[in-house]
């Protein structure tokens, strides 16, 4: 039987520290049990976890939309920096791949993580050594190599 997803995420933590990048990513469809995995890691860790679609939508409400992508960078460094500990889970991050925000949501999350261990729920897939985030003709698509950071790919069962 699969190790639940709140276990791999602490167990996997301690390693997280010891990177340059302190990113751990569970990458998953959406309704595969992330959000659920980060509830039971902020209970049983004492962790903060984020709603970075409600709390960077809060802070742009009355940004115009060139300022929102100006100062998006910042201000998500300032709600990670506001999290009590070293340890920050970040939820609904989907406002990042906002086409226009012109944001690269990896480098965001990953200059996030110089300071603090950031553990992120990611909605999408792994095949062999990328990272995928929506479907290949869809405005939001994007696709990374899967490297200077941790990644937890758990078995979806339909």
């Amino acid at each position: 039987m699969a190790e639940p997803l709140a276990d791999q995420v602490i167990g996997q933590i301690k390693h997280a520290t010891e990177l340059y990048h302190r990113l751990m990513l569970v990458v998953a469809p959406a309704g595969a049990g992330k959000t659920t995995a980060l509830k039971e890691v902020q209970e049983r860790a004492g962790v903060p976890l984020i709603n970075v679609n409600l709390e960077l939508s809060r802070r742009m409400l009355d940004l115009t939309e060139r300022q929102r992508a100006l100062r998006l960078p910042r201000l998500l460094m300032d709600i990670v920096n506001d999290a009590a500990g070293d340890v920050v889970l970040l939820d609904n991050i989907e406002i990042l791949f906002d086409v226009s925000l012109k944001q690269d949501p990896l480098r965001l999350l990953q200059g996030l993580s110089r300071n603090k261990t950031v553990v992120a729920a990611w909605n999408g897939s792994i095949d062999s050594d990328h990272m995928t985030y929506a479907v290949p003709d869809h405005p939001e698509y994007r696709r990374y190599v899967v490297r200077d950071f941790l990644v937890i790919y758990p078995a979806v069962v339909l």
